[in-house]
């Protein structure tokens, strides 16, 4: 028998209604299969330098002190590295968690973006207190709607995931002003990783971002779909509503397709361009990616620009 997750120094079960309290424990145990599902698959891969980040390392650079060097390591890989200290480590984290109403959208069989979203952002919380770094929480729509300040003791992973299965994907988005409102809270240089579908102004959303880069911060944006809205494999008449203004339209699912699959691969390209232009990651991902998949993305988008 479980005992719950520990929030705020106490068993989840201790104060939570019981539904809750089971809702967050699925959420726990999702997080940490998902995490060693990552793991071993990052053993198994070729990508030999993910290990080494999560090992306390980093490359060495010219005026490291050579008696930093990890000879051990040196012999296994042949390349040198110099072992980080607590200084370098420990990096402060948010997870900044679009819950607009688009991100609940539903279609059958599939996963909703809002659930890939919390999970996958579950999963990262859990590898930083595994590591033991400050992580916190913020989601949004039109302006914050939630948050939870950044820490790295145990307790902090119970009062995140108390805190996602709590939230309602609800109300417009405004990213644009939503993340310049966060942006002013940031004390520190940071790493800030965004789950949204992106659903709204590209032109805002990226120049929040650039605000985000110029002040020093480390930019991880995750681009999530649903399935059938990143293949859009549909046939015959579709009633298309937005779920943040209600407005809907009938089309046919085969003559808008190629037009549809051009528009989205025309707006992902210019955002993986401005990633690009601006050094911040852009990791593109449909709600039935598996979630070690989209953990190695991840890694793969920030080992990429080191």
């Amino acid at each position: 028998m479980s005992k719950g997750v520990d929030v705020g120094g106490k068993s989840s079960e201790s104060y939570l209604d019981p539904r809750v309290a089971k809702t967050i424990e699925r959420l726990d145990l999702k997080a940490q299969f998902i995490v060693k599902g990552f793991m071993h698959g990052l053993h198994a891969s070729p990508l030999q330098g993910f290990s080494v980040e999560f090992s306390e390392h980093r490359k060495y650079e010219r005026g490291d002190d050579p008696k930093d060097i990890d000879w051990r390591l040196y012999a296994r890989t042949d390349k040198y590295y110099v072992r980080k200290y607590e200084a370098e480590t420990n990096m402060t984290g948010w997870l900044v968690v679009d819950s607009s109403a688009s991100m609940g959208t539903e279609y059958p069989g599939e996963t909703t973006k809002f659930d890939y979203a919390i999970s996958l952002a579950a999963a990262l919380c859990h590898l930083m207190i595994h590591r033991q770094d400050p992580v916190g929480l913020v989601a949004f729509d039109e302006k914050i709607v939630r948050s939870v300040p950044p820490k790295s003791k145990r307790s902090q992973f119970g009062a995140i995931l108390s805190t996602l299965v709590n939230l309602r994907p609800s109300g417009k988005t405004d990213f644009a002003a939503a993340l310049t409102q966060f942006a002013s809270t940031l004390k520190r240089a940071s790493l800030v990783m965004i789950f949204s579908d992106l659903l709204g102004d590209p032109e805002g959303t990226l120049n929040a971002i650039y605000r985000l880069r110029h002040s020093g911060h480390d930019v991880i944006l995750f681009h999530i779909l649903g399935e059938a809205e990143a293949k859009f494999a549909l046939k015959g008449d579709l009633e298309l509503r937005d779920p943040e203004t209600g407005e809907s339209v009938v089309v046919d699912a085969e003559s808008v397709g190629d037009y549809y699959r051009e528009e989205l691969e025309r707006f992902r390209e210019r955002f993986r361009r401005e990633a690009s232009n601006a050094k911040f990651d852009f990791v593109e991902l449909d709600a039935g990616t598996p979630f070690d998949k989209a953990l190695l993305e991840y890694l793969t988008a920030r080992a990429a620009r080191r």
